[in-house]
């Protein structure tokens, strides 16, 4: 009796939708609604808020819920020491991640964990947009800097530096700027952002700027860079190389804004996976 409704109100606290909730565990919505009454009555204790747009804990639920995904995360556990520990990765993933630090880190990687693991099946979907991963049925999602969903598991594979640079021609034609508001007299090339970010006397700074390009290509601003449109802020993995070459010079090094982590996230029911498990650590292991 006491396990009664526990699989139900976890995957209702975690999804907020007794109709995803119905879809994890492949029942009926009304079935999830029933165990989860149910459960209430057996506790005395109202476990979620419910109206017609949304379902969310309240403050007994969420007490409640931390002790069940610890037990059922146990559960999880036992069962892989008995069945999965010497099992290999088989079956679909489904992931994203964001698409030039997925087409030169992760796709490359994910290419070589395939030749290991032949009974693997990727299907990759990279996109700059932050998607739903329960809503859109995705196994992994690569995503950068702070994470705002706590109910997802979550490990650092590595992380990315942003760099403020420009042409050595620009740079002969205009000069360098010294200065953050110094910026203003610079022909600065944008991508989705109207700002950019940095750390001036300890404290988060954003600092809009202006000039003639707006692209949501990052490998359109590196050209634009290099062809000495203006200067450029873009993570390492775009133009590290070509700093360590000498086509492009770092700018305003002393505000850089500290590293970002870059993350493997994926859902508590599946972080016990053979072939999940197997696929973060081999990135963790490859991309440090």
């Amino acid at each position: 009796m006491n396990w009664e409704g526990i699989s139900e109100f976890v995957q209702v606290a975690e999804t907020e939708s007794f109709t995803q909730a119905a879809k994890r565990l492949s029942i009926s919505t009304a079935q999830v609604s029933r165990q989860v009454s149910a459960l209430e009555q057996r506790l005395s204790v109202k476990l979620f808020y419910r109206t017609t747009r949304k379902v969310s804990l309240t403050q007994e639920g969420q007490v409640f819920y931390q002790h069940c995904r610890a037990v059922l995360d146990g559960l999880d556990a036992a069962e892989r020491a008995i069945t999965n520990l010497q099992s290999k990765p088989q079956g679909k993933i489904k992931l994203t991640a964001p698409v030039t630090y997925g087409e030169q880190q992760i796709m490359p990687l994910v290419n070589n964990f395939l030749q290991r693991y032949v009974d693997v099946e990727i299907l990759a979907h990279l996109t700059n947009k932050q998607v739903d991963i329960i809503d859109e049925g995705f196994d992994l999602a690569i995503r950068m800097g702070k994470l705002s969903d706590s109910t997802m598991m979550a490990k650092k594979l590595s992380s990315r530096t942003n760099f403020v640079c420009a042409s050595p021609e620009y740079i002969n034609k205009h000069g360098l700027p010294h200065t953050l508001s110094e910026l203003e007299q610079h022909r600065c090339l944008l991508g989705t952002l109207d700002y950019w970010r940095f750390i001036e006397n300890g404290k988060e700074r954003n600092v809009r700027v202006h000039g003639p390009v707006h692209c949501n290509s990052g490998l359109g601003l590196v050209d634009a860079a290099l062809k000495g449109l203006g200067i450029v802020q873009l993570p390492d993995y775009y133009v590290q190389p070509l700093i360590e070459t000498g086509k492009l010079i770092t700018i305003l090094d002393h505000f850089r804004e500290p590293e970002q982590i870059i993350w493997a996230v994926y859902p508590h029911n599946r972080n016990l996976s053979p072939k999940i498990r197997f696929l973060v650590d081999y990135l963790a292991e490859h991309l440090n």
